[in-house]
C-alpha cells in the first residue's frame, strides 16, 4: 500500500544486510551445526590433553587451532560478506575478539568463544527453521500435476501446462491442482489450506460454466482453490486461473516477502546497532590503550578489550524482533490470516478503532426476503405467489433474492408464470398474470407514475418496514392491493458476537460505513451493537471518513472487500480484506487478509498482534538488560570472555525460544 510500504525494504535488500544462517556444505544442511560439534570436540580434547603430565603444549595448541577453524568458518565467512558489503555486524566483532585472545596466547578462550558463538547460530538457525517451515508448508501443498479431461482421454500433465479452460479431474481425498469453478460432481473441501477454515466446505457444480470468470469470481459455493483437499467424491474443475496466478501461488509470494518488511521495533533496533556497533569499536580501540593510564600490562588491556567486544556484540538484540515477527506471521497464516511483515502485525495490536464496510463485511452481502404483510383480507400464499409468478422473469439482484425466499415458503407447488415483464427504472416491475397487471414496487410508483392513493394502512407498514432497514415494495394486482413485501442485507449471524468481542478486547471505536441511507445504517448498527453508524457515503466519502477518524483516534482499521473499499483501507493504518481467497484486489490492497470470508478471524488476529507485540517488548528488554550488565561487568574486570559468551549466547537462545512461542498460541 503507497503510504505504509516507503519504509519496507526490498526482499533482496533484506537478505542482503540480514544473516540468512543457510549454511549448507560437506555435510549437507546440518553442515553449521556439525562444524560447531566437531569445534566443541577439539576444544574438549585440547583442554583435557593440557592436565596430561608429560604432554607438549604443541598437541593441545594443535587441537585449539582445530577448535578454531570448525569454530569461525562461517563466522569468518559472514564476517568478510559483511566488511565487503561496508557494514560491521555481530560476527565481525566475534572474529577480532577470537584472534586477539589468540594473539594473547588464550587459544582455549578463543576456541570456546567461537564454539559456543557458532553453537548458538546454529540452534538459532534451527530453532528459526520451525517458524519457516511452517510458512514453507504452503509450497509443499501446491500439487504438481494434474488430471486432464481431453474429449473422453484423460491425461496427466504438470501443473504448470494448465491453460485456461481446461478440465481438471479430481479424484477423492486427492489435492485440488488449479483455481476453479465446479462443473460436475459435489464434495466437501477442505479449505484449511487456504482459509483456515476448520470445517470442509460442500461444493456445488455451477449453472452456467460457459461464463468467463476473469473478471468476475463465481459464488463461494462453486469455486474451488489450488491446494484444498477434495473428500469423498470425484469433481471436474473448469481452470479459471493458470498456476502461477492461483491463489496459493500468490499466497505463497505474499508470505515469503513478509521477511522483507520491517515493523517499527526492528527500524529502531537496526538504527540502533547502526550507532551502536562503531562506538563499542571505539570504546575497544579507548581500552587497548588502558594500560597507559592504570597500572596494568598490555596483555590485560588487550584482553578486557576483547571481552568487552563479546559482552558488546548485540547477537540477541539483532534477533529478538524478527525471530517473534516471523513467528506470529507464521502462526496467523496458519490460521487463514495473512499478515504482510512487521509494521502491520504490531499495528494492528494498537488499534483503538475499526472501521468496517457493511455489505458483505457485517452483512451476508446477499439480499433476503424478510418480510411478507398482507393487506387485508388477502393471504400470505396468494401475495406470495403472485410475487414469485413476476419476479421469476426479472434479472435484478432483488428479484432472485425474492424468488430463492419465495420458493422457500411456499414449498415445491408450481407457479403458474407471469409474462409481458416490463422494468420501470427506478420504480419497479409490471408484468400480467392471470389475465391482469401485477405491479410490485416502490410508493413513487403507486403515487406518481400511476396515481394511486396508497391506503393508510399500507402506508403505515410500508415506513415501519423502512425503517427496520427493509428494501419494501407494494405487490398491486388489477385494482386490489395485496400486500407488502420486505427485502434485506441481513447481518451476519456471528457479527453481534464478533463485536463484543471487540469491545471485550479493548476496541473502543467500531464505525460502520456504508451507502446505504442513514437509517437503514443506524438498524443494523442497533442490532449487532456497532458503537458509530455513518450512511449515504460514496466511496470517496468513506476515504474521507477514515482521515477523519485518524486525527480523532490513535490507530485505525479498515475493513472491507478489498475492491471498492481499496481507497480507504489506503488511508487506514492497517486495511483488512474480508474473504481474500480468491480476490486478486484484496490480496494486493490489504496489510492484513481474511483468507476465509470469516470475521471470526479478526478478534483473534488482533489477540495474536498483541502477544507478538509483548513477546517482542520482552526480548527486547532481555537482550538490552544483557548487554547493558555485561559492557560494565567486562569493563571492571567482573567476567571475562567465557562467561561472557556464555551470558550472550543464552540470552540468544532465551529470546529465540521466546518469540517460538507464538507457534502453539491459541486464544482462550
Amino acid at each position: 500500500m503507497e503510504n505504509k510500504t516507503n519504509e519496507h525494504t526490498s526482499s533482496d535488500q533484506h537478505k542482503e544486510y540480514e544473516h540468512d544462517h543457510e549454511h549448507g556444505g560437506v555435510f549437507g544442511p546440518n553442515t553449521e551445526l556439525i562444524f560447531s560439534v566437531l569445534s566443541g570436540v577439539l576444544l574438549g580434547i585440547g583442554f583435557i590433553l593440557s592436565f596430561i603430565g608429560g604432554t607438549p603444549e604443541w598437541v593441545s595448541l594443535v587441537f585449539y587451532i582445530g577448535a578454531y577453524f570448525f569454530g569461525g568458518y562461517y563466522t569468518a565467512k559472514e564476517a568478510i560478506g559483511t566488511v565487503a558489503k561496508g557494514g560491521f555486524e555481530i560476527d565481525f566483532l566475534m572474529l577480532l575478539a577470537a584472534i586477539g585472545a589468540a594473539i594473547l596466547g588464550e587459544w582455549a578462550e578463543g576456541a570456546l568463544l567461537l564454539f559456543l558463538f557458532s553453537l548458538g547460530h546454529a540452534l538459532e538457525h534451527f530453532a528459526l527453521n520451525k517458524a519457516r517451515k511452517s510458512i514453507a508448508a504452503l509450497t509443499d501443498m501446491a500439487p504438481k500435476t494434474a488430471i486432464v479431461r481431453k474429449g473422453d482421454q484423460q491425461k496427466e500433465i504438470p501443473v504448470e501446462e494448465l491453460q485456461l479452460g481446461d478440465i481438471v479431474i479430481v479424484k477423492p481425498n486427492s489435492t485440488i491442482s488449479a483455481d476453479g469453478v465446479v462443473i460436475k460432481g459435489k464434495s466437501s473441501v477442505n479449505q484449511a489450506p487456504i482459509t483456515g477454515e476448520s470445517i470442509p466446505v460442500d461444493k456445488y457444480p455451477i449453472e452456467n460454466a460457459s461464463i468467463d470468470f476473469q473478471d468476475k469470481m463465481p459464488p463461494s459455493e462453486n469455486r474451488v482453490f489450488s491446494g484444498t483437499i477434495n473428500g469423498s467424491n470425484v469433481l471436474e474443475i473448469k481452470v479459471i486461473k493458470e498456476s502461477k496466478d492461483s491463489t496459493l501461488a500468490r499466497l505463497i509470494k505474499l508470505v515469503n516477502e513478509t521477511e522483507a518488511q520491517k515493523s517499527p521495533t526492528q527500524l529502531f533496533t537496526d538504527k540502533f546497532e547502526k550507532y551502536f556497533v562503531p562506538s563499542v569499536l571505539g570504546l575497544v580501540v579507548l581500552l587497548l590503550f588502558a594500560f597507559l593510564v592504570i597500572d596494568e600490562t598490555f596483555s590485560e588491556s588487550f584482553y578486557r578489550a576483547m571481552a568487552v567486544l563479546v559482552a558488546a556484540s548485540p547477537c540477541a538484540l539483532a534477533i529478538s524482533t524478527p525471530s517473534a515477527v516471523l513467528s506470529g506471521v507464521a502462526r496467523a497464516a496458519r490460521a487463514g490470516v495473512l499478515v504482510k511483515g512487521g509494521s502491520p502485525l504490531e499495528d494492528l495490536g494498537e488499534l483503538t478503532a475499526v472501521a468496517f464496510d457493511k455489505t458483505g463485511t457485517l452483512t451476508e452481502g446477499k439480499p433476503k426476503l424478510t418480510e411478507v404483510v398482507p393487506y387485508q383480507n388477502v393471504k400470505s400464499e396468494e401475495l406470495l405467489t403472485a410475487t414469485l409468478a413476476v419476479e421469476k422473469l426479472s434479472d435484478h439482484p432483488l428479484a432472485a433474492a425474492i424468488v430463492t425466499g419465495a420458493t422457500k415458503r411456499l414449498g415445491e407447488n408450481s407457479v403458474e408464470e407471469a409474462s409481458a415483464l416490463e422494468a420501470i427504472t427506478g420504480r419497479g416491475v409490471k408484468a400480467k398474470w392471470k389475465g391482469e397487471e401485477i405491479y410490485i414496487g416502490n410508493r413513487g410508483l403507486f403515487e406518481e407514475d400511476l396515481s394511486v392513493s396508497i391506503p393508510k394502512e399500507l402506508t403505515s407498514a410500508l415506513e415501519k418496514l423502512e425503517s427496520n432497514g427493509n428494501t419494501a415494495m407494494i405487490v398491486r394486482k388489477g385494482n386490489t392491493f395485496l400486500g407488502i413485501i420486505g427485502v434485506m442485507d441481513t447481518p451476519r449471524k456471528n457479527a453481534k458476537d464478533i463485536i463484543t468481542n471487540l469491545k471485550n478486547i479493548g476496541i473502543k471505536r467500531m464505525i460502520m460505513l456504508t451507502g446505504d441511507n442513514q437509517r437503514v445504517a443506524d438498524n443494523v448498527a442497533k442490532e449487532i451493537g456497532i458503537t458509530d453508524a455513518w450512511g449515504g457515503l460514496l466511496p470517496e466519502d468513506k476515504v474521507n471518513a477514515i482521515e477523519k477518524l485518524r486525527q480523532q483516534e490513535n490507530k485505525v482499521a479498515m475493513v472491507g472487500d478489498g475492491v471498492n473499499d481499496a481507497p480507504a483501507m489506503t488511508k487506514s493504518t492497517v486495511g483488512i480484506a474480508m474473504g481474500a481467497a480468491g480476490s486478486d484486489v484484496a490480496l494486493e490492497t490489504a496489510d492484513i487478509a481474511l483468507m476465509a470470508d470469516n470475521l471470526e478471524d479478526l478478534p483473534f488476529a488482533i489477540a495474536l498482534s498483541r502477544k507478538s507485540k509483548g513477546i517482542i517488548k520482552q526480548n527486547l528488554w532481555v537482550s538490552l538488560g544483557v548487554t547493558a550488565f555485561l559492557i560494565p561487568a567486562t569493563v571492571f574486570n567482573f567476567a571475562g570472555i567465557g562467561l561472557a559468551v556464555l551470558i550472550h549466547e543464552g540470552s540468544t537462545l532465551i529470546v529465540v525460544f521466546n518469540a517460538l512461542r507464538l507457534l502453539a498460541y491459541r486464544t482462550r
